[in-house]
C-alpha cells in the first residue's frame, strides 16, 4: 500500500508529484471531507496515493479501509455519493481537504455529518458542531 506520492491525472503525460504530502507509516493520509457548497465538515477518511489518484481522476471519492484493508467509493452501497471538487494539502503536508458536491447523507448512520457528538467546553455542550441535530 504505501509507495511515492504521485498521481496521472487527466491528461497528464507521466506522474505528478506530490513530494510535500507526507504519507503516515502505514502510507496513509487523512482526508478530511468538506461540503463545496456549504463548508461544513462532513467526514474524515483515509487516503493512499492510489485513492488519491482514483479521486482526482475518476469523479468519485476513494479511501483507503483501515479495517477491511480494501478501497472503498463513498455511496456504492449506500447511494450517498461524493464527487470531488478541488482537492488540496494543508501546509504541514500530513492532510488532505477535499470539497465534495455530496449527494444524501455522509455519515453511515444516516446523519449529514459524522460529527454530531458534542464534547462539553466547561459546561454543556448541545447540537452538532456542523449542522445541530442528528437525525
Amino acid at each position: 500500500m504505501s509507495g511515492p506520492t504521485e498521481q496521472t491525472g487527466p491528461g497528464e503525460r507521466g506522474p505528478l508529484r506530490l513530494p510535500q504530502l507526507k504519507l503516515d507509516a502505514d502510507g496513509l493520509v487523512a482526508a478530511v471531507i468538506q461540503d463545496d457548497a456549504t463548508g461544513d465538515v462532513l467526514m474524515v477518511g483515509y487516503m493512499d496515493a492510489e485513492a488519491l489518484r482514483r479521486t482526482a481522476t475518476e469523479g468519485r471519492v476513494t479511501f483507503w479501509s483501515r479495517s477491511r484493508q480494501e478501497y472503498w467509493r463513498k455511496g456504492d452501497t449506500s447511494g450517498n455519493i461524493q464527487v470531488p471538487r478541488s482537492i488540496a494539502i494543508d501546509c504541514d503536508g500530513d492532510a488532505l481537504l477535499v470539497r465534495v458536491d455530496q449527494t444524501g447523507p455522509a455519515c453511515h448512520t444516516g446523519a449529514r455529518s459524522c460529527f454530531f457528538t458534542p464534547v462539553a467546553m466547561g459546561g454543556a455542550a448541545t447540537g452538532s458542531a456542523t449542522t445541530g441535530e442528528r437525525p
